[in-house]
């Protein structure tokens, strides 16, 4: 219950604005990590376990950062769709695009609706990639960040910590909507 001065939802849209950062920084980390190849999905020898920063599979590198996980780590139902995508050049991009503006969205706090669809969109293409889940039957990282997202997206109008109260007065997020 919130006291007469708002602690207790002033404490949530805190709590919320530093979820919505810490999920920002998750997909920029991803972007990065391909990106460079930072060694932890990327350049990283797994029998060694030595990092090679910047090595072949690094996106600056000519690597391909959807290809590794859509060759070798997709399974299940939809396995074969996602085989067809790996080493795909525009889905590299996309993907890459996604991760980077995905990312900024949440941290800056602008563009939040469509990063939260975005993003959730990918996640979930990220679950049915791995189906079954290896840890659950049904609910994984993914899955669960999808949920953080809607509440984020639900409770973005009390937004804290960031550019959001500044973006929703310029002309063009008033026009659409989706933009705020």
């Amino acid at each position: 219950m919130a006291n007469k001065k708002g602690g207790s939802s002033l404490k949530s849209a805190y709590a919320v604005a530093v979820l919505r950062i810490g999920l920002g920084i998750i997909f920029l980390w991803a972007f990065f990590d391909k990106l460079f190849g930072l060694g932890f999905s990327t350049c990283r020898d797994a029998k060694t376990n030595v990092v090679s920063t910047v090595c072949s599979k690094a996106w600056l590198k000519g690597g391909s950062p959807t290809d590794g996980f859509l060759k070798f780590g997709a399974k299940g139902p939809f396995a074969d769709f996602y085989h067809g995508l790996a080493g795909n050049k525009p889905i590299a991009w996309l993907f890459m695009a996604g991760l980077l503006l995905i990312g900024l969205a949440l941290v800056l706090g602008i563009g939040v609706k469509i990063a939260v669809i975005t993003g959730s969109v990918l996640l979930f293409m990220l679950w049915t990639a791995v189906l079954p889940p290896a840890t659950n039957p049904v609910l994984d990282d993914h899955i669960i960040y999808i949920f953080a997202l809607i509440v984020i997206l639900t409770s973005n109008q009390n937004q804290k910590i960031g550019l959001g109260e500044w973006w929703a007065k310029k002309d063009i997020v008033k026009k659409l909507p989706i933009l705020a």
